[in-house]
């Protein structure tokens, strides 16, 4: 069997019945000589010294719990566990449990847990019930030692929990528990606490039912109070009485409503406050006291929606301007609490609460709270917004967009109640609150604009045979809201730097940008019209000159994200605000330092070039080249240098293209074969990896590398003799991949001698054309004829001589042998008239 290692803790059950915690190791299973059998070994994982070995018994009982816990006992009161970290160690151990004791491992236990020993012990266990002591103050102790027994069976629990149901006997404790009070019997009331605490984790409703009843409660809380390992006893009924007080602020006529409420909140304060924390062994016992807790929500939330007068009252009193402020604040903390409630409902039932909720008027009482001057108020107005906003955006869209069309009407009603707002949208009134969060660290701003995201987010509208939400909805936002959004950054950005620069105004405008680049990002034409005519990217990067460096970050990323789409438009606009300036002085201000903003910027520079965005490279060459020439830590600039070149070239030489085209026609007619998928995919990754200074001819025009092509019959046809040596200079100085490409020099002379020099070098490289095996050569697959092998032609005329690449033969050759040779590929030569 397969030794199989699992870090887990091992643990001990101490004379007190709390766990030891022995030691962190890894367990496996294994056969052990000694013990004669399949064995768990615990090693630790300190020193690897062992911490467990025993023996997998065919009749010992062991027990799963929480999907990492495995449970048993060796001897009498000696009961071990393993805590597992990891769930699949716990159920592959547990796999070689079964598999030893021939049991199904979907069991959580492997074996009959009563034995010899607990049916003498309790009185023959196989009775239908348990006979428990006589509830006297004398037998306290007796009651409690069988309770703290009983909780590590399962079927101990059931029997105990059977026995106390049927003989009453939790109203005998509570009785017994005012005699000890009265007494002032200490050693009683410990006794009491702990048979308390052990019937809580019997984990059983019909127990809790008597307990949490309006007659026991208080009394359940009082025993919890006298915990043995305090000093003095908890004052527990003191503050439920005295301090926590019942605020109706709807009156609330249903009796049974109110009498779950109270109840619901002292359980609540029982398990949070009163029972100490659960150990990792008694978590799942306390699964009963969580649903119940959870069902009773439920049930008042459903009785309270169903009152229709009460919430009726509710809504009339929020918006109702002859309420005081502290009313307001607590209905308004009510119904914060109520749509909390809510979202333990089940998803069917939490439809039917929001839509009863929007029937009653929700979003226009949350308007008119929203515009009032009361910061407690409009923050938890916030939090129920975001539970709508959350539960179902569609709704609130439709709100407003009906609120638009209804102005007058919502104008009449904010004068009538002396309410002034600059825009009485909802929406514009979320954004106003987000501009002016007075949190220095603008934690409800943040909040606001993550409701303001999903408002906006077309992935989650809806769109219908009638009608597209999305159109409607961007249309309006565009129209009425997002003058509201950009009112702070177009008033921050008047100069050549903002006008305010502090740390919380920055804050704010990097929320407006994240928001403003996401709208970039998700919509098309609202955002970018919206752009272009309000001339919004030139304000965002006059924020490039802030001291804070996370907001010139964001301009420029909201920049990126622009450029990012490759739309003409966008580019159009760039290149006539000269909107490159304020990024190119921001490099250049930051100097070489090695930072976050210089590599963004370089980013943005080496997405134009290797995505060939022709309009912005020949703009930032034309408009910026003299600035960064001197860059040369890295080589993108040279290379969007190279690509405005080859631009200009083919602007310059519009027959080129059709030459290449005849070449290529050429090859095709010698070669039947064509070029597949995936040949068309390595051409064009490894035309993305091409370097400036490496002539590679792309196979097609579709994806050909301009700055690649360095076709002769340009350079001696069209281009002059400086212009082709200073293109030599910068393409023998870089070399972007950081291989080694050969290149061959061509020297001419009066006449038509050719002098090739670095040939026979050359050569003897690997991938180099005419060596043994590389692409090109005789014998390689896709190579010319012998008589070709050069793969070059000379050409002559008026005495220049010059040599004439076939793109596709070497290309395809290339190709080839990058799938047969893991040796780096050599790139094309180079040649020079």
């Amino acid at each position: 069997m397969t030794d199989t290692r699992r870090r887990v803790k091992v643990y001990t059950l101490n004379e007190d019945r709390q766990w030891d915690d022995r030691g962190t190791g890894h367990v496996s299973s294994g056969y052990v000589e000694r013990l004669k059998g399949m064995s768990l070994l615990v090693r630790a994982e300190s020193d690897g010294s062992l911490l467990l070995e025993s023996k997998i018994n065919p009749n010992t009982a062991y027990q799963k719990q929480q999907d990492t816990l495995i449970v048993w006992s060796e001897a009498e009161n000696y009961d071990l566990a393993l805590s597992f970290q990891e769930k699949a160690g716990c159920d592959e151990i547990w796999e070689k449990i079964c598999q030893v004791q021939g049991k199904d491992p979907s069991v959580d236990i492997t074996q009959d847990l009563v034995d010899e020993s607990e049916e003498e012990r309790f009185d023959d266990m196989s009775s239908p019930g348990l006979e428990l002591p006589s509830c006297e103050l004398s037998r306290l102790e007796e009651i409690a030692e069988l309770v703290a027994s009983s909780l590590p069976s399962p079927l101990r629990r059931e029997k105990l929990a059977l026995a106390l149901e049927n003989e009453g006997y939790i109203k005998k404790l509570l009785e017994l528990f005012h005699v000890c009070e009265d007494l002032e019997n200490i050693e009683g009331l410990h006794h009491l606490y702990e048979i308390i605490k052990g019937i809580f984790l019997l984990n059983r409703t019909a127990l809790f039912e008597v307990m949490f009843s309006e007659e026991c409660i208080m009394d359940v809380i009082g025993c919890l109070e006298y915990d043995p390992t305090l000093s003095q006893p908890r004052k527990h009924r003191e503050f439920l009485t005295k301090t926590a007080k019942f605020k109706e602020v709807i009156p609330i006529s249903d009796p049974e409503l109110k009498q779950k409420i109270h109840q619901t909140y002292r359980v609540q304060y029982i398990q949070d406050m009163v029972l100490p924390t659960p150990s990792v062994f008694e978590e799942n016992m306390l699964s009963t006291l969580h649903s119940f807790i959870f069902f009773n929500k439920v049930e008042i939330v459903g009785m309270l929606q169903e009152d229709e007068k009460f919430l009726t009252d509710l809504f009339a009193q929020l918006t109702d301007e002859a309420t005081d402020e502290e009313k307001r604040q607590e209905l308004v903390n009510f119904l914060k609490e109520f749509c909390a409630f809510s979202q333990t409902l089940q998803p069917q039932n939490r439809d039917a609460f929001f839509k009863t909720l929007s029937n009653m008027g929700i979003l226009p009482a949350l308007e008119v709270i929203l515009g009032m001057d009361d910061t407690q108020v409009r923050s938890a107005a916030t939090d129920i917004f975001s539970y709508l906003v959350e539960y179902n955006p569609s709704m609130v869209r439709e709100f407003v967009m009906q609120e638009a069309q209804q102005n007058d009407d919502v104008s009449k009603k904010l004068t009538e109640q002396k309410i002034t707002s600059k825009d009485i949208l909802l929406i514009n009134l979320i954004i106003e609150h987000m501009i002016c969060d007075t949190d220095p660290e603008l934690g409800g701003a943040v909040q606001l604009m993550g409701l303001l995201r999903t408002l906006v987010d077309p992935e989650n509208m809806l769109a219908t045979a009638n009608k597209t939400e999305k159109t409607e909805f961007l249309g309006f936002f565009y129209k009425h809201c997002m003058h509201v959004l950009t009112a702070p950054l177009l008033a921050n950005t008047t100069e050549d730097k903002p006008s305010k620069d502090d740390f919380q105004t920055a804050q704010l405008l990097a929320l407006v940008l994240e928001l403003l680049t996401f709208c970039v990002e998700h919509h098309t034409y609202h955002i970018k019209n919206y752009i272009i005519n309000k001339d919004i990217l030139r304000r965002v990067l006059v924020l490039m000159a802030s001291k804070h460096a996370f907001l010139a970050l964001c301009a420029l990323r909201f920049k990126r994200k622009i450029i990012g789409l490759k739309d003409e438009f966008y580019n159009r606009y760039i290149m006539k605000s000269f909107l490159f300036e304020p990024v190119v002085k921001a490099f250049l201000n930051n100097g070489s330092r090695y930072n976050l903003m210089n590599s963004a910027i370089i980013e943005m520079f080496e997405f134009i070039r290797v995505e060939d965005i022709k309009s912005l490279t020949a703009h930032v060459i034309e408009n910026y080249w003299k600035a960064l020439e001197d860059v040369d830590y890295v080589q993108t600039f040279k290379g969007l240098k190279l690509r405005f070149e080859q631009q200009r070239e083919r602007q310059d030489n519009p027959k080129l293209d059709s030459m290449r085209s005849i070449l290529r026609n050429h090859r095709y007619r010698r070669d039947a074969r064509t070029l597949e998928d995936e040949e068309e995919m390595w051409f064009n990754t490894d035309e993305d990896d091409m370097e400036d200074g490496e002539a590679v001819v792309s196979p097609s025009d579709k994806t050909k590398n301009d700055d690649d092509i360095m076709d002769p019959i340009s350079k001696f046809m069209e281009r002059k003799k400086l212009k082709e040596s200073e293109e030599k200079e910068v393409l023998l100085k870089t070399n972007l991949s950081g291989r080694q490409s050969p290149s061959f020099k061509l020297s001419l002379s009066s006449g038509t001698k050719t002098n090739l020099s670095s040939q026979s070098s050359a050569a003897s490289l690997p991938g180099s054309p005419g060596s043994p095996g590389s692409p090109g050569s005789p014998g390689s697959p896709g190579s010319v004829p012998k008589s070709t092998s050069q793969t070059a032609a000379i050409t002559t005329k008026g005495g220049l001589v010059g040599l004439v690449d076939y793109p596709d033969d070497d290309e395809d050759d290339d190709e080839d042998e990058d799938k047969e040779d893991t040796l780096p590929l050599s790139k094309k030569a180079k040649f020079e008239s």
